[in-house]
């Protein structure tokens, strides 16, 4: 099964000088990872940049990217949103997955019963939040992405443990 789901990895800064050179706000646990995948999308799938050399930089990486010849290019470029097929990220180790992986899994409570589907995971500004639509419908809600509201993931078997602030301290203790 082919996963061409795109991942969010970057976003254009700006120019970086009068070079030429763009900087790059990167999403990636390590910033020089950009230049391993070259080439990087735009949300609808098409080339965005291209990188043929980074530094590292205090927010991510400055770069030099096939197009982009000038300060005002990389300029025009600035708030550029960059994304990854998901299927260039390695595997991920056991008991360990993407924010990515969780979306469209199916959200259960204490008793298996399906609650909604996880729509997003958002972050404020605080802790990560999973957006959870309704399986009967409504208004999304979010849940706190902790391990006490959210004690249990199979990406595998397509689901998730859910449990609401109440629910969580009705439970047994583990």
């Amino acid at each position: 099964m082919s996963d061409d789901r795109l991942i969010l990895v970057a976003q254009v800064g700006g120019s970086f000088g009068v070079r030429g050179e763009v900087r790059i706000t990167t999403f990636t646990a390590a910033p020089m990872t950009l230049l391993e995948y070259r080439t990087l999308l735009r949300a609808d799938g098409s080339t965005g940049l291209t990188l043929t050399t980074a530094r590292p930089d205090k927010k991510g990486i400055v770069a030099r990217a096939a197009e982009v010849a000038t300060k005002e290019d990389a300029d025009a470029l600035r708030g550029l949103k960059l994304f990854i097929p998901r299927d260039r990220l390695p595997p991920p180790e056991d008991d360990e997955f993407y924010l990515a992986d969780l979306i469209g899994l199916e959200a259960r409570d204490a008793t298996d019963t399906v609650i909604g589907t996880v729509r997003a995971v958002q972050n404020f500004g605080a802790d990560d939040m999973l957006e959870i639509t309704p399986a009967g419908g409504g208004q999304t809600w979010y849940l706190t992405f902790t391990r006490e509201a959210v004690p249990e993931i199979r990406t595998a078997d397509g689901w998730l443990r859910a449990l609401r602030p109440a629910e969580i301290g009705e439970r047994e203790p583990d």
